[in-house]
């Protein structure tokens, strides 16, 4: 047997498990390549609905479908070797009620092998929640914006600010007792955000919210500059991913064009090359 273990894909206990320890890493992933690049690095993996405006060039997530979600997942389980994934409902998969829920995250787990599912909504989706814990479907949540609800929260601004933060804060201790194993705080302020961390007993994975959160999530396509239709305050830009693919782009086309490419090196003569004696 090996003297170097394998490293145990975490499950949902383990991610709750590092509460107030080692902040938890995580990025989104639509793709096998991409998943492939996070896998060693990320404590889990989320496939967000966030994939209809990156790669499917939606305008909200809101007509993101659930064959959508298990394509991409069904595409990121098989990157996946050591991180746990997570999978987003869609818009109108989970909201009309807990049964309902019930029958599409099962559906997303079963067909994707994800770990967990994540659903938007604090004090009124804790029944959701909690249904869904107790049948064994475990749960992360997503407070603060929830982007599936842009348009009764007034566009994507930040949520929790002055007299709002006490029903962020409300949202947050509803999902965790309803069962939820973590939650992601989004677009909050920091001092509410730290507010809430040291408030409840689950994770909370932070974007646009406090480096004092359980753990970060980014949307990789943001972080790595491939996503440039705009930039949130949030997103730190690690690499400019799109500008050199631009660039590379117009370097092709312009080689084409000469006729500069293809070279010798990447054409193929009339006849085979001679093989060499054996001897």
């Amino acid at each position: 047997m090996s003297a170097t273990a394998a490293k145990k894909r975490p499950l949902p206990v383990d991610i709750r498990a590092r509460k107030g320890g080692t902040p938890l890493v995580s990025l989104t992933a639509y793709t096998t390549p991409m998943a492939q690049m996070m896998d060693a690095h990320c404590d889990f993996v989320l496939v967000g609905d966030s994939v209809g405006m990156v790669l499917h060039g939606l305008p909200s997530t809101l007509g993101v479908t659930m064959e959508m979600m298990i394509l991409h997942g069904q595409a990121v389980a098989r990157g996946l070797n050591t991180a746990m994934m997570v999978i987003d409902m869609p818009f109108g998969s989970y909201e009309e009620g807990p049964q309902q829920a019930f029958r599409n995250a099962a559906r997303l787990m079963a067909e994707t092998g994800a770990g967990a599912v994540k659903l938007e909504g604090g004090v009124a989706m804790a029944e959701t929640i909690g249904f869904l814990v107790t049948r064994g479907i475990p749960v992360m949540a997503h407070i603060g914006l929830t982007p599936q609800s842009v348009n009764t929260l007034g566009g994507y601004r930040v949520q929790g600010r002055d007299a709002e933060g006490e029903a962020v804060m409300a949202d947050a201790r509803a999902v965790s007792d309803a069962g939820a194993f973590a939650v992601v705080l989004e677009k909050v302020p920091q001092g509410l955000a730290d507010r809430i961390t040291g408030d409840i007993p689950i994770p909370t994975i932070g974007i646009g919210a406090s480096a004092g959160c359980d753990g970060q999530i980014l949307v990789v396509d943001d972080m790595l500059g491939l996503f440039t239709a705009f930039k949130a305050k949030f997103v730190k830009r690690y690499a400019h991913l799109g500008q050199d693919g631009e660039a590379a782009i117009a370097a092709y086309a312009e080689e084409v064009r000469a006729r500069t490419f293809p070279g010798p090196e990447h054409v193929f003569a009339d006849t085979a090359p001679a093989k060499a004696a054996k001897t």
